[in-house]
């Protein structure tokens, strides 16, 4: 398994009493949320939705590639790798 880092936008780690970055484990990158979820339960609620797939305003890059466009299985994740959750901000 492939020890990673998750990292958190101020936004939401403002929320999650100041966490900004979670150390996780994980074959997939989607193995490695579940971890953080293990590790930090609140965290699901802000990036899952109801089904458990990523919120529509939510991204989450491995390394510099987007998941949302990934075509079959998930790539596999290796020790150093960064993932990144990022919220898009809307309003007026």
């Amino acid at each position: 398994m492939a020890r990673v880092t998750i990292d958190l936008p101020s936004m939401l780690g403002n929320v999650l009493g100041g966490v900004r970055r979670i150390e996780a484990e994980g074959d997939t990158w989607t193995q490695a949320l579940d971890d953080a979820f293990r590790k930090l339960p609140a965290l699901r609620v802000h990036v899952c939705d109801e089904t458990g797939a990523l919120r529509r305003h939510v991204l989450c890059f491995v390394n510099d590639v987007n998941t949302r466009f990934g075509e079959g299985p998930p790539p596999r994740l290796r020790d150093g790798d960064r993932i990144t959750i990022m919220q898009a901000v809307s309003g007026g």
